[in-house]
């Protein structure tokens, strides 16, 4: 059994590993996008590869072209740059799920099948070459959008809190930004000052006089 030029996979892993670390050193502020990289993705080996150790469920170190592997998105991406993998479509954007948003968006968990859905739909669409990943988001966020609006605006702490369940990460933040355009709202409604006068007209006013 040969082993093609990319047996040398391991040396490249490790220091893809440490340029990962670095970056992610330079970028920590960024924590939702590091913990999104790292959702997993199925890719297929287009290349054999020796001394790797990327499957967890193999004794042996090596994979042979064709093999199955689960591997975190930032890392599958690295490979199919190079040609060396294939990337399966996520099964979060798969024919079930865009059956159930179809049919009732709102009620869908999103949450459970990835949690930074919109952004890994976008990061994903590309790299598996399926265009309509694209129609997808924009359709499901369109759908869930006014809900996501409603409910912020509307619904008890508790109510919220249990709708929060099915909610991505981005969603979240809609719904929070929502209630904190509400409360600030409310309380300019009761106490705050309902008029402020330009600083411009106040200084004018002043000379007049």
């Amino acid at each position: 059994m040969g082993v093609s030029p990319f047996s040398s996979l391991r040396e490249w892993l490790d220091q893809c590993r440490n340029s990962k670390r670095e970056d992610r050193m330079d970028k920590y502020y960024h924590i939702d996008d590091i913990i999104m990289e790292e959702e997993t993705v199925s890719v297929i080996f287009q290349k054999a590869a020796s001394g790797v150790g990327i499957d967890p469920g193999s004794t042996m170190d090596y994979i042979e072209t064709g093999s199955k592997v689960e591997l975190p998105f930032w890392l599958a991406h690295e490979l199919q740059l190079r040609q060396a993998v294939s990337v399966n479509v996520p099964s979060c954007f798969d024919q079930k799920t865009r059956q159930e948003l179809h049919a009732d968006s709102a009620a869908v968990d999103l949450r459970s099948r990835c949690p930074f859905f919109y952004e890994f739909g976008c990061k994903i669409a590309p790299i598996v070459d399926d265009r309509t990943i694209g129609f997808l988001l924009l359709s499901a966020f369109k759908s869930r959008y006014k809900e996501i609006l409603t409910k912020a605006h509307t619904v008890t702490f508790a109510a919220g809190s249990k709708f929060w369940t099915i909610l991505t990460k981005e969603e979240i933040n809609l719904y929070e930004t929502a209630q904190s355009a509400m409360a600030s709202f409310k309380k300019w409604r009761i106490g705050g000052p309902r008029f402020q006068i330009a600083s411009v007209l106040s200084r004018k006013r002043k000379s007049m006089e």
